[in-house]
Parts: C-alpha cells; structure tokens; sequence
C-alpha cells in the first residue's frame, strides 16, 4: 500500500508540474537567434516554462506576430531596426527592446573577387534593400575606402545607390539591392557582397575569418546595431521576459554567440 500511495504521489507531482508549466512562444530568426533560444530551452523548462519556438527566415513577420499578440516575444533584430518599424506603426502596435544581447558585424564578402584591392571599374556589390541597412552598408563601405557618403551621413540617414555618385563613387561601382536574407547567395554574380551577421552565419560565414572587412565592436556600428528581443512595452517586466533573461546570461550562449563570430553585450561576470 505504501508503495502504491509513493507512486500516486509521484505521479500526482508530475502531474502538477506539467500542469503549472507555461508555454513561452518565441518567434526568431535561425541563426544566432533560434540557436541561443534552442540551446537554453531545458533552462527555461527548468524554471517553469515550456519553449515553443518558431523559426523563420525573413524580417516581416516577427514583429506583428508579437505585436498581434500571436507570439510572446521576437528575437532577430537590433535597436535601429526596432526603432525603424515602432516609428511606421500605429503605437498600439509597437514594441519594446528587452534582453540585449550581442552585436553582429556587418561585412564586405568576396564574391568573384577576394580582395577589395582588386576593386575595379564598374564592380558590382550587392547590398541589403531595406533602409536601415542598406545605410549601414554604405558606411561600412565608405569605412573601406571604397565610396564616400554625403557629408553629415549618420546610421539614422536613409542613402540609397542614387546618393552614392559623382565624386562619392570614384570607381563607379554599382549597387545591386536585394532582400538582406538573399546576398549570401548572391556572390557568384557580384564582385562583392555586404552581408549581415546573422545571414553570414547561416551561409557559413565568419566575419572574422572570411570578410574582406567588417566592422568591429568598437565603431559606431557595434555601439549602436545591438540585437535584442522585443515584446509588448506592457510585457517589458513580465516574469517571462525576467526568467528568459536568466537563461540567456549564461556562459554558454556567450560561448555560443563568440563561435559565431559575434561579440556578446553581456558579460560573464553578469550572467554569473
């Protein structure tokens, strides 16, 4: 009888356990994102939450997922473009920046060339369409030396191809836009491609080891382009977002994140 009554009272506890777990929808982008979210989901099952994570591959449909309250939370952009779609949506709409957590160099890949002293005449570079990071590409660029931006540019300008002529392009290099996740594979066509972080990682890609440049932790890019999750500014300081943080400060998503070439945004003393 006792026996019986010690596997009840098992089973009765497990019971309540799975019963008193929360489901945490994450909504995010492969790499690094949805790997550091993976790598921590006994973590967070540990502190009570079920982890349902859903990846995808683009930048449009994480935040109105949150926003629409279909998902808890996002994890695939940095501050400028959070700021770029909290200033293009209604404010019941926007979201708020919780959990930084590291910065993706941006970098210049060889594509049919592999050094951008071979940078010739009418080149072609691939660059990202969207706005706030087709400015940051051109900075990168003119960071090279191999354009200029207008005098004044900043990470908050908006530059387009249509800017970059005369005296600002001496080479007369021609821009190729495209959707940021599609440039990695672009390379076979172009001279050079500028590619993000997280796309590098995905094609394989190291900035540390296979840009022809990228930028570095300590320019105004790596100050500034930190990725973050966002949430419903209600949800800021909701346990969720507190525990999910716990989880991510740890030395093996700050490991993670360096093996992808990135530079974390927390410190392990922190995380500690």
């Amino acid at each position: 009888m006792k026996k019986l009554f010690a596997a009840l009272l098992v089973l009765a506890l497990a019971f309540t356990g799975c019963a008193m777990a929360e489901t945490l929808s994450v909504i995010a982008t492969p790499s690094p994102h949805a790997e550091i979210v993976r790598l921590i989901e006994e973590d967070l099952a540990a502190a009570g939450y079920e982890l349902e994570l859903i990846e995808v591959t683009d930048y449009v449909t994480e935040n109105p997922a949150v926003a629409g309250g279909d998902v808890m939370i996002n994890f695939f952009q940095h501050i400028p473009y959070l700021d770029g779609y909290n200033a293009s949506v209604s404010e019941d709409e926007q979201l708020a920046a919780v959990i930084p957590t590291h910065f993706e160099p941006m970098g210049i890949y060889p594509g049919t060339k592999t050094s951008l002293d071979e940078i010739a005449e009418g080149d072609a570079i691939a660059v990202p369409n969207d706005p706030t990071n087709m400015t940051r590409a051109f900075l990168l660029l003119a960071d090279a030396g191999l354009i200029s931006v207008p005098e004044g540019t900043t990470l908050e300008s908006t530059v387009t191809p249509d800017d970059i002529t005369g005296d600002l392009n001496p080479n007369g290099l021609e821009f190729y836009e495209a959707n940021a996740e599609l440039i990695p594979g672009l390379r076979g066509d172009v001279a050079f491609a500028v590619i993000n972080g997280n796309n590098a990682a995905l094609a394989g890609l190291n900035p540390n080891t296979d840009a022809a440049y990228a930028e570095t932790a300590e320019s105004l890019a790596g100050q500034s382009y930190v990725n973050v999750f966002a949430v419903k500014p209600e949800n800021a300081e909701a346990d969720f977002v507190k525990a999910l943080e716990s989880c991510v400060y740890t030395q093996k998503v700050y490991d993670l994140i360096v093996e992808r070439g990135f530079v974390p945004t927390f410190t392990v003393e922190a995380a500690e």
